[in-house]
């Protein structure tokens, strides 16, 4: 009876110490479990809404906790390592431009750069009139060097293989909204805006610009010029038709926009005589025929309009001072004469002289 009694309390002692032992267990795993879910599933970027991550090119898993420290993107850039690490992101590094959201956990965080799921950057590419000016714009918004990409736009070598020149270079930029890579090289871009200008440059363009007698460059290079001549739609056609009008004919072009593009001031009003005599190869009234290459990037809009030029026998047009913006156009010399001595009086009139 004793012996049996003693055998009870031993197994009721054994109960009690296997179900501590369970409590510790359950509590040494709840707690495990606890701590795995604060470093993996819990908040941990903290930003303003939203905000870009960017990764240069070459950044390896050292260099990309650096950057996560210095910008302060997780709150324990230990946690963001531990889950990196189990993750396999040291050896996945990708560069680019990430969004980044406040309260992404670490594991939606790696899982993104892992996977280089990076946002793209919308690129406006709208007028621009020079290689410099463009070159200033894109480096700004994307990665490319600025100083590799502005020699790839003036290397005759290079843009040989192009069928360009320095000066004709940009006639490639086609103005247009483009998404592209944040981490983009200063060639990918190069390479990327001459397929955009092939892709424009269909078979019924060529044929166009060749019963034209021009190449789809030359097309580019009248079209900046007719351009920078009027916002007007609707008079682009007819501008274009009166330069083709006087190229038929071996006639200089004395386009305005030329001489203040050799001048290297567009926001003159009014051109003088000794702006006329100034010596460059882009001034159309002392060099006959297209100047050397573009002076801006016109619309593609423009384009079509040299491409669709109204048929007309126009040889001269001046601003038209009654209806700004407009344009009068003459076929003689005398008519022009007369059109333009109404406009210098209005300038005068209205104290522009220069």
């Amino acid at each position: 009876m004793v012996r049996r009694r003693k055998q009870r309390g031993a197994f009721q002692r054994g109960k009690r110490v296997a179900l501590v032992l369970l409590v510790l267990a359950l509590f040494s795993a709840g707690a495990m479990a606890y701590r795995f879910y604060q470093i993996v599933y819990a908040p941990s970027v903290h930003v303003d809404e939203e905000d870009f991550l960017y990764i240069p090119t070459g950044t390896n898993y050292t260099e990309l906790l650096a950057l996560l420290q210095q910008q302060n993107v997780v709150r324990k850039i230990e946690h963001f390592d531990w889950t990196a690490r189990q993750m396999n992101l040291p050896n996945h590094v990708q560069p680019g431009r990430y969004r980044i959201r406040n309260g992404m956990t670490n594991r939606e965080l790696v899982a993104m750069l892992r996977s280089g799921r990076q946002e793209p950057v919308r690129l406006v590419l709208n007028k621009f009139r020079s290689a410099q000016e463009l070159v200033r714009y894109v480096s700004n918004r994307l990665e490319a060097d600025q100083t590799t990409l502005l020699l790839l736009f003036q290397d005759s070598v290079f843009l040989r293989s192009y069928g360009l020149k320095p000066a004709t270079s940009l006639a490639i930029i086609i103005p247009n909204t483009y998404e592209f890579f944040w981490n983009t090289s200063a060639r990918d871009f190069f390479d990327r805006m001459y397929r955009e200008y092939e892709r424009f440059w269909t078979p019924q363009r060529r044929q166009q610009a060749q019963q034209l007698g021009l190449t789809p460059v030359e097309v580019v290079v009248l079209a900046s010029i007719v351009e920078e001549e009027t916002n007007h739609q609707p008079e682009k056609p007819i501008i274009a038709s009166v330069y083709l009008n006087r190229l038929q004919r071996g006639m200089k072009l004395q386009a305005d926009p030329t001489v203040k593009f050799a001048v290297g001031d567009f926001g003159l009003r009014r051109v003088l005589l000794h702006h006329l005599q100034t010596p460059s190869p882009y001034n159309t009234y002392l060099v006959s025929g297209l100047p050397p290459g573009p002076i801006c990037t016109p619309q593609p809009a423009t384009i079509d309009a040299v491409l669709q030029a109204t048929p007309t026998n126009y040889l001269y047009f001046c601003a038209n001072p009654e209806q700004p913006g407009t344009h009068v156009f003459a076929h003689t010399l005398a008519q022009h004469k007369r059109n333009a001595r109404r406009y210098q009086q209005w300038l005068s009139q209205q104290g522009i002289y220069r």
